[in-house]
């Protein structure tokens, strides 16, 4: 194994641990990841998804041990992501990285000064 793909393990635990913890999906961490070893926006964005679904499934597996899924809402949640995804990634085709990652920054940081903030 060559160190990328070590770094790319290793980071796959972090997010698995902070998705499953705190909820956020891991993509705010998985993506910063693949920009820093050299993926475009649109590729970081789409690889993370990939590695999302099985981090998701896995969580929902442990979550669900602990009675802490309701199905119902989760359903409709993904119902609704299914036309937002088709949606954001037509959208991301017409942004460049360098601003992709101008726009990832400002939502990061809006959502930690939300979360702070919020009694």
């Amino acid at each position: 194994m060559d160190v990328t793909t070590v770094f790319i393990v290793v980071g796959g635990i972090v997010v698995g641990i902070g998705a499953s913890f705190s909820g956020l999906g891991g993509g705010f961490l998985m993506v910063p990841l693949l920009l820093s070893l050299g993926f475009s926006a649109q590729k970081a964005v789409g690889t993370s998804f990939l590695g999302i679904l099985v981090i998701s499934i896995s969580a929902l597996v442990a979550h669900n041990k602990f009675a802490n899924v309701d199905y119902k809402y989760g359903i409709l949640l993904g119902l609704g992501g299914i036309i937002g995804a088709q949606i954001g990634a037509r959208l991301l085709e017409h942004v460049s990285t360098e601003n992709f990652k101008k726009i990832f920054a400002v939502i990061l940081i809006g959502l930690a000064v939300y979360v702070f903030v919020k009694k």
